[in-house]
């Protein structure tokens, strides 16, 4: 009799984990809500962001918006990482980080995820680029122009590399070719929703 109790508890154990596990997976796939007052933001539109951002060096941008609350954030980290040092010597990096926790800075940030390129706090960038969601990528020309603003994979930890959007987008920039006809997985946004983590 124990050992049966014994093998149910088990059961409904590993039943309950299995279940959590379907469930954060499943709410991490829904699209985030659009906020009411979205101003959307069209591919080839001219973002000025001068006033948030320097980067010193005459080359495309690229932001990441980040949210360290954000469980999808801190997953896509590594990734990220990865494009930043691959193309560094091509593209301005900068993290944007999108979160109320005022403990946060950009010594915190850097030191935590093991950064060196610049980390800004100016939460209008969200606005400008037309982002709603973190982690959120957005890909800039040499003057300026929205080229690509989306999500980096379709896997949530970036483990699909027939769908890294992010450096599908960054490769045709810098070959100066016409922006690829991506998917709704590319471009529909998914994460946490701003101001604050909300998945």
């Amino acid at each position: 009799m124990k050992k049966l109790i014994a093998i149910a508890v088990l059961c409904l154990s590993f039943a309950g984990i299995c279940s959590l596990f379907w469930y954060t997976e499943w709410r991490y796939s829904l699209p985030t809500p659009k906020p009411a007052q979205y101003h959307a933001v069209q591919t080839g539109e001219h973002i000025d962001i001068s006033k948030a951002f320097n980067p010193g060096k005459k080359a495309p941008v690229f932001l990441h918006f980040f949210n360290p609350d954000c469980p999808c954030s801190r997953f896509n980290i590594p990734h990220f990482k990865t494009l930043a040092d691959t193309y560094g010597d091509k593209i301005n990096f900068a993290v944007v980080v999108q979160t109320k926790d005022k403990s946060y800075t950009e010594a915190v940030i850097k030191e935590k995820y093991g950064l060196t390129i610049p980390v800004l706090f100016d939460t209008s960038l969200a606005g400008i680029c037309g982002v709603y969601s973190t982690p959120q990528a957005v890909l800039l020309t040499e003057d300026q122009t929205l080229y690509y603003r989306g999500n980096y994979n379709r896997a949530r930890y970036c483990t699909d590399k027939k769908s890294n959007y992010a450096q599908i987008a960054i490769d045709s920039l810098l070959a100066s070719r016409q922006q690829p006809a991506f998917n709704q997985y590319a471009l529909t946004a998914y994460g946490c929703s701003l101001p604050g983590c909300k998945k």
